[in-house]
């Protein structure tokens, strides 16, 4: 049998490598790293050859799933879209739309199919219970950037390639080659940089696989990002460093931030950050003097309690020091498509809104509209008008992802209705009455939506499919449509294609007013995704315009372009992608300034004697990953890193299993002796404890390590954002008996 060559986009991660895979029939014989792939030019990591794990892994669900009796039987689509029209109509006239959630992992956005198709089902279930995994993630950058410019996903990203001085805190791109920032081979791009004479800075309590290839590391206690970063801004006024070059008439606010920053000296905040007031003065003072130099901070800034507060003063950072929309600093990718900073009026906008609503319970308000995720259990088990009594998720997996999974999990089985659109039978999944299996994502079609335009390089990429699906497999734009039929009274029965045909031809109407006919011939047959991805891309900022500007994009063209279409490099484009109200860049937002002042109590709170933070693994991106026999093989990653200093304290040697306790859990893990973490801290991975009755996870449950979010407080968060605090909780580090 003859053996084929694919291109394929890998969905496993934010970096989306082009992959080559080679098939014989229907068996893939090899992947490796496309070396025409115009954004990775061949690189690829591990993750990559665990595709053809993915697509022959024998628990990935290909039939729907209803739960009778207590077990999970298979049956017909049909079948499963009446069960769920026959429980869902009831619970909404009875009770309102607020008794339906709907909760949305991160996978969806590896899947046009449901990124572009999720807010459908939202709209038409009418709820304001909303959760995504946001709130455990991202949700503090997309909050200080939507403040800032006007737009939730407007998040500059470090210029890389021309980059001089990269300062890194609380992030580990070697082994996530990116996170809100799309950089396949970090190491390699890193590497190149300071090779031209640039340098590498890494702020983090652990020394990550990117603090080990720095000139420079300083462990920071954790949950203190915001003080070292307000007194690094402190510096650049102190020390007359400010220099804001073309950006002068296009900022507001630097007078309030001065006055704002101003407590936050080095000398006040050294203790609590354990960084020496002269190194945090040595960190502003090499930023400014960079010539082309960038901050870039994620996750450890995110996921604290002044999470909002860390993320803008990263971008304040890159504003006052010259290097924000500077080539070398942090800019602004120009996506080909779907990015809302290239629609509409340049320049200007209505800005963004939050606290449009609250959660029923808590009162937290609303953000990007969503709620926090950690609310969850609560609005299931509260009694009242608006209890949430059936819920949607979509490739979501809260009980094992967030805080308080244990209670999440005991609220799931109280619901009347829980209907999951999901790949694997897994800790949420669990317990759901109804389960809609998604496709191999080698039987669909993919473009990344949203991350060129978190891109650290312009290009349009497609890659088609490399299987063909069973006839019967709905993709997952279609299986979303028809839950949206039935959310809306339309019926089980309804044409999923019609219905999309009808609101794309709205949307053009719209968009194209008396020239919606010619646009609507000029999509042709194309259908579903597709047919949004062409309308997007023709209407983009590099478009055809539908045939006014003939050298532009179109979906034919990207489609017959191997490996893709490069765009170039990142460009400045502050005023044009600003969506602001005032046209300009809001360095001094009230709702941050306010929340910056309370973080002065945080300066004389004690730091904890230990506490836990998270790992990231370049194997383990989500917790689905470790039932994938080439990311499962070789050591046991699911351990605690221990400093030699608190295992002798605690009379712990290497290799001996301990327990992690306080007042939510305790864990039982092996540990790790090493000073790659500073004193009075433990890193445990994220996104184990695979040990649940009724998952269908065979590879990952053989090692089901302990789930780090067990230690976690639900009620700990962001209240800003809402995102949840994933690190800097106090544990007690006990030895085991025997251990």
């Amino acid at each position: 049998m003859d053996e084929r060559s694919h291109y394929r986009i890998c969905p496993l991660c934010e970096a989306c490598c082009g992959l080559e895979l080679r098939t014989r029939g229907s068996q893939i014989v090899g992947i490796r790293g496309a070396e025409f792939d115009v954004f990775s030019r061949g690189y690829v990591c591990p993750k990559g050859a665990a595709l053809k794990d993915v697509h022959e892994d024998p628990d990935r669900l290909r039939t729907p799933l209803i739960r009778r009796d207590g077990r999970f039987v298979e049956a017909s689509w049909d079948e499963a879209f009446a069960e769920i029209q026959r429980r869902l109509l009831p619970i909404q006239q009875a009770q309102g739309r607020d008794a339906v959630a709907v909760s949305v992992g991160n996978p969806s956005a590896h899947k046009y199919g449901l990124l572009l198709y999720f807010g459908r089902l939202a709209k038409a279930l009418g709820t304001k219970n909303v959760f995504s995994a946001s709130t455990l993630d991202q949700m503090p950058k997309q909050l200080s950037s939507g403040l800032m410019f006007g737009h939730w996903l407007s998040i500059p990203v470090p210029d890389l390639a021309r980059c001089q001085h990269l300062l890194v805190i609380g992030a580990n791109p070697a082994a996530s080659n990116g996170s809100l920032w799309t950089v396949p081979d970090f190491r390699g791009k890193a590497k190149a940089m300071r090779a031209r004479g640039g340098r590498l800075v890494v702020i983090d309590p652990r020394r990550t696989e990117t603090a080990a290839m720095a000139d420079r590391h300083h462990a920071i206690h954790p949950g203190s990002d915001a003080l070292l970063l307000a007194a690094m801004t402190q510096t650049l006024f102190d020390e007359g460093l400010v220099r804001l070059g073309r950006l002068t008439d296009h900022v507001n606010g630097v007078d309030a931030v001065r006055d704002a920053v101003a407590p936050f000296t080095p000398e006040r905040v050294a203790a609590r950050c354990g960084i020496a007031a002269a190194d945090i003065r040595t960190l502003a003072c090499e930023l400014a003097a960079a010539e082309r130099g960038c901050v870039y901070g994620r996750l450890g800034t995110c996921g604290q309690r002044f999470g909002s507060v860390a993320s803008w003063l990263v971008d304040v950072l890159n504003a006052l020091t010259g290097h924000l929309d500077e080539p070398g600093g942090a800019m602004w990718p120009l996506s080909a498509a779907f990015a809302h900073n290239t629609q509409g009026k340049p320049g200007v906008g209505r800005g963004v809104a939050v606290g449009r609503h609250a959660s029923r319970v808590s009162g937290a308000p609303e953000v990007f509209g969503e709620l926090p995720i950690t609310l969850l259990a609560e609005e299931i088990e509260t009694p009242g008008p608006g209890q949430v009594r059936a819920l949607f998720t979509i490739a979501s997996n809260p009980v094992l992802s967030a805080p308080g999974g244990p209670r999440l999990a005991r609220a799931l089985e109280a619901l009347d209705l829980m209907v999951s659109v999901d790949i694997y039978l897994n800790e949420t999944t669990r317990h759901a009455d109804v389960i809609l299996p998604g496709r191999s994502p080698l039987e669909d079609s993919h473009y990344d939506v949203a991350f060129p335009q978190l891109s650290d390089r312009n290009h349009a990429r497609y890659s088609a499919p490399v299987f063909e699906p069973a006839p019967s497999h709905l993709p997952e734009w279609q299986v979303l449509l028809k839950l949206a039929a039935i959310a809306q009274g339309l019926g089980a029965g309804a044409d999923p294609v019609a219905l999309d045909d009808e609101a794309v031809a709205e949307q053009v109407r719209k968009l194209a007013g008396p020239h919606a006919d010619a646009v609507l011939k000029a999509l042709g047959a194309r259908k579903g995704p597709e047919r949004l991805l062409d309308l997007a891309l023709r209407s983009g900022p590099y478009g055809d315009r539908f045939g006014m500007k003939p050298d532009g994009l179109n979906l034919a063209k990207v489609q017959a372009a191997p490996g893709g279409i490069d765009l170039g490099e990142l460009q400045p484009r502050v005023p044009e992608v600003l969506r602001t109200e005032s046209g300009k860049i809001e360095l001094a937002p009230p709702l941050l300034l306010a929340d910056l002042a309370q973080a002065m109590a945080l300066i004389d709170e004690p730091a904890p004697a230990l506490v836990v933070i998270g790992r990231r693994d370049v194997r383990s991106n989500n917790s689905w990953m470790h039932n994938l026999p080439t990311l499962a093989k070789g050591p046991q990653r699911c351990t605690a890193i221990v400093h030699p200093r608190d295992a002798a304290r605690a009379g712990v040697q290497d290799g001996q299993r301990v327990r992690l306790v306080n007042e939510h859990a305790a864990l039982t893990v092996p540990v790790t002796v090493s000073d790659e973490v500073m004193p009075g801290v433990v890193s445990l991975p994220h996104g184990w404890g695979h040990d649940q009755p009724g998952a269908q996870l065979r590879v990952a449950a053989e090692r089901p390590g302990v789930n780090l979010n067990a230690l976690l407080d639900d009620r700990l968060r962001d209240p800003l954002s809402g995102n949840a605090v994933l690190s800097g909780v106090a544990v007690r580090l006990q030895a085991v008996a025997g251990g």
